[in-house]
């Protein structure tokens, strides 16, 4: 019997559109070989049980928790991660919508919301609300989160970058039916 069996092995990510190769333990989280061999620290770690969504990334165009997925699965699927996504729609509508405050769950709610904006470009107010129930936030309210992810559906509905005045029903700031506000 042969017990020369590799500690690691070499597996080629292809990684917000280039091919990279790197040596993984065959248990190694995809999050930790994004962030500790390719040095893509925008996917956070935060709960590393799939519950709170700060590692989310994009895989053939949906949103995967980077935390909960070996990155031995990931070998030859299309990743996106949120420095793939520079001036993205979404990204625009966060920042016009200040749909954040310490910023670490932000890249997964981008990530996901990117994922929602590609799968659903005319999501209604439901379908972004459900989307959005993957990821959390413990310090900022959710509304400023959909409104950005509305902003840059309905931007892109209408062709033109989101500057975060998309999708204001009443006029003043704010969703006259904001699901999370009932």
């Amino acid at each position: 019997m042969n017990m020369n069996v590799p500690s690691v092995y070499p597996i080629e990510l292809r990684v917000n559109g280039e091919k990279r190769t790197v040596r993984v333990r065959a248990a190694e989280t995809l999050l930790n070989a994004l962030r500790d061999h390719l040095g893509l620290t925008g996917c956070k770690p935060g709960c590393e049980n799939g519950d709170c969504g700060a590692c989310t990334i994009l895989m053939e165009g949906l949103p995967f928790k980077s935390c909960i997925m070996l990155a031995v699965e990931a070998e030859g699927q299309q990743i996106t991660t949120i420095e793939g996504l520079a001036g993205s729609p979404v990204q625009q509508a966060f920042v016009h919508k200040q749909a954040f405050q310490c910023g670490y769950c932000t890249p997964g709610f981008i990530m996901n919301g990117q994922g929602l904006l590609d799968a659903h470009p005319e999501a209604d107010e439901e379908t972004i609300r459900l989307w959005l129930e993957s990821n959390i936030c413990r310090c900022t309210s959710y509304e400023e989160i959909h409104e950005a992810v509305r902003a840059a559906i309905t931007s892109k509905n209408a062709g033109k970058p989101a500057t975060g005045n998309e999708g204001k029903e009443d006029g003043v700031g704010g969703y006259t039916s904001h699901p999370g506000s009932r």
